[in-house]
């Protein structure tokens, strides 16, 4: 169908249309970015003609050149075959207003800790932004939220680490994009290994949080992000319990842990009842992102 649509579609309109219900046909799934076909449509056509994302009505009854139907019918022709991502395609990603070049190299950015800090969410334990001199991403994948980060705390050096040289390279594009090469120091580590003997005022962490089952049962287009970055053990908890156990010698007095964990909260209170976890509120629920100072940490024993 799409080889013969160049014959029919004229307008940006015209496109719209044709992509939504190529992708309804295909049970096209959403979550990296988008979560329908009519938003996820307009992006891929916008992004594909360079238009600005948030203006598509204005261009609908534009009339496009051959060439630009041709890139376009290209992009939503892959999208529909491969299930690829629709990041993956465009090579860009957002967090809110932040543009991160992304390919298959690292995961594609999502998490509720960068809305978090974007929005002052670590009010009261962090008072003041200046008074984070060191901070800590771990699992920085593609370094999307070291970048708040140095954006949210001005006086901070910030050590991003990752498991991954693939994802540390996307990492590195992204740093010198937003030219935070001399205040963010990417670093190739298990966890803490690369730091050890090291104190942070700030560690978070987006680290692999699916469970087994929900390995085995995710859609197409999580395939296409690489395995490491996903699972993380039967219960989905085990680089999580890492964390725990090893972040209070890299914390200093008043320092704070922030971790996203996804849909695992019931497990992981069950696995460490002693601990007292802060959960954060986020648009979608209060149950995704936990925080933790040193001291409620000590206090527990870890």
């Amino acid at each position: 169908m799409f080889d013969h649509a160049s014959q029919y579609l004229t307008t940006v309109r015209d496109l719209h249309r044709f992509a939504v219900s190529r992708f309804n046909a295909a049970e096209l799934f959403y979550g990296h970015g988008t979560d329908n076909a009519w938003d996820e449509a307009a992006y891929l056509i916008l992004a594909t003609l360079k238009l600005p994302l948030d203006r598509l009505e204005p261009m609908y009854d534009a009339k496009l050149l051959p060439e630009e139907l041709t890139q376009v019918l290209t992009v939503l022709k892959e999208r529909v075959e491969t299930r690829k991502p629709a990041a993956y395609l465009t090579k860009e990603a957002w967090l809110g207003e932040y543009k991160f070049y992304v390919d298959e190299r690292t995961i594609v950015p999502r998490s509720f800790i960068a809305e978090i800090i974007r929005e002052g969410g670590l009010t009261p334990w962090i008072e003041y932004p200046e008074l984070i001199h060191r901070a800590m991403d771990l699992c920085t994948g593609s370094g999307c939220l070291a970048i708040v980060m140095a954006d949210a705390f001005p006086d901070a050096a910030i050590d991003a680490l990752d498991l991954s040289p693939d994802a540390l390279d996307v990492a590195e594009i992204n740093v010198l994009e937003y030219s935070l090469g001399e205040r963010i120091d990417l670093m190739d580590s298990d966890l803490f290994s690369a730091v050890e003997g090291e104190l942070y005022d700030l560690i978070i962490s987006n680290p692999p949080y699916v469970d087994a089952h929900s390995v085995e049962e995710l859609p197409p287009e999580y395939l296409h992000e690489p395995e490491m970055a996903l699972g993380s053990g039967e219960d989905g908890l085990d680089i999580t319990r890492r964390i725990l156990e090893e972040a209070t010698r890299f914390l200093n007095p008043l320092g704070v842990l922030v971790v996203e964990i996804g849909h695992n909260r019931d497990e992981l209170e069950a696995s460490f009842p002693e601990l007292p976890f802060v959960w954060l509120d986020t648009e979608s629920g209060d149950g995704f992102v936990f925080l933790l100072t040193r001291e409620m940490l000590v206090e527990a024993g870890m």
